[in-house]
């Protein structure tokens, strides 16, 4: 079942998503070379604190730290650790959760440590980028779950990959709802499966984690010994970006941007919906 919310219940989750994207600004400044990924989870719980937000990551499932660092070839679910020290050339991607009076927020983006990185990273940042702004473009009214899918693969396999070959759409993982938990229904493929049919329509108060994760190489990827680490099977390295959004009667929100994706939704001739929190 689809959690559908109220505007008061999508005001506290724009609440949540607030406090994600104060972590975001405080870890994207924190993550310089020689800096431990453990180094990042204690900047994340400050903000935490300071804006009297819980962790929805912390103990998830088992989970032992606050955000998730994945570093070049991991994907996604990279413990924090004192032995992981950020090298000029690294990549990577910041995933992270807050919760407020029991509403969610979700998002990750990914970081380029120091400098000197090769177009070829650089492009493969900005194409997942693009790719969940296209997701997000097309949740409206009328749509249809496989419709945000559509956009995110048909945009990745539309750009050039320098060198040539082509991006891996990571298979394994995807974008989900989220409400009153974390991950929810339904789950949200970012590339069309022709068995999994349609799925639901969109309509006012549906609220996604949109999160697309693209390799340099491979869909396909593996867990270490931790239960935790998600690698690509080929080693090569891997972009993830995301955001929560909710949908208005008066159109997307981006509940974990600063500016509830006003100025990028622009750019795609979209109107974002007025910030309920002014």
């Amino acid at each position: 079942m689809v959690q559908i919310k109220s505007p008061e219940q999508i005001a506290k989750m724009r609440e949540a998503g607030l406090v994600v994207a104060a972590i975001h600004a405080a870890t994207r400044e924190a993550a310089v070379p020689g800096a431990s990924t453990k180094d990042l989870d204690q900047v994340a719980r400050k903000v935490l604190a300071e804006h009297g937000a819980k962790p929805n990551f912390l103990g998830y499932g088992g989970f032992p730290a606050t955000i998730c660092t994945s570093v070049n070839e991991v994907v996604v679910h990279g413990i924090p650790s004192d032995d992981v020290i950020l090298k000029d050339g690294d990549i990577i991607s910041i995933d992270c959760g807050a919760i407020i009076d029991g509403w969610h927020g979700d998002a990750a983006y990914t970081a380029f440590v120091g400098s000197g990185h090769s177009p070829e990273l650089v492009e493969l940042s900005r194409v997942t980028e693009e790719s969940m702004w296209a997701g997000i473009a097309a949740m409206k009214q009328g749509n249809r779950l496989v419709d945000i899918s559509r956009a995110i693969e048909t945009y990745i396999r539309r750009q050039p990959k320098p060198g040539g070959g082509k991006y891996g759409i990571i298979e394994d993982y995807g974008g989900h709802g989220i409400g009153t938990e974390m991950h929810m229904d339904p789950h949200l493929l970012n590339y069309v499966d022709r068995k999994r049919g349609k799925g639901p329509k969109l309509v006012p108060g549906f609220c996604l984690a949109i999160e697309p994760m693209v390799s340099l190489g491979t869909p396909r990827t593996e867990v270490l010994s931790d239960d935790w680490t998600v690698i690509t099977t080929d080693g090569t390295w891997s972009s993830h970006w995301e955001h929560s959004v909710a949908l208005t009667e008066q159109g997307p929100l981006v509940l974990t941007a600063p500016d509830g994706g006003k100025a990028k939704l622009a750019e795609l001739g979209i109107t974002a919906a007025p910030d309920p929190l002014g």
